[in-house]
């Protein structure tokens, strides 16, 4: 960061790392991770996506959680920068969750987001 500030690049919480394990094995791929992106689109500028992977590619962030891992690549590591991914159960549904401090707002829907400043 510009000011000299330190900011831990991502955390997943053991509530997130176990439904990775679970949706892993669910799929027949004990042991992969999961591949959180960040692309242009959706309604408001920036939004998730997720996909189960074997292996992280070469210039990826490898986050250990409890029982999972989770891959970002550099480009998506920036916008990510301070955030935590979560798993929210709820009646309605069940979905990862990200929680970023970088997101100034985001679409009714939950699926995309736009940056701060």
């Amino acid at each position: 960061m510009p000011d000299g500030t330190i900011v831990a690049p991502f955390r997943i919480t053991p509530r997130a790392a176990a439904q990775v394990a679970e949706i892993a094995v669910r799929e027949g791929k004990p042991g992969a991770g999961l591949r959180l992106a960040v692309d242009a689109g959706g309604c408001s500028g920036f939004q998730y996506r997720f996909a189960i992977e074997e292996a992280p590619a070469e210039d990826d962030l490898v986050v250990e959680g409890e029982s999972a891992r989770v891959f970002v690549d550099p480009v998506s590591l920036d916008l990510l920068a301070g955030s935590e991914l979560d798993w929210n159960e709820a009646l309605i549904g069940a979905h990862f969750v990200v929680k970023n401090p970088q997101a100034a707002s985001g679409c009714g829907c939950g699926a995309s987001f736009a940056l701060a400043g």
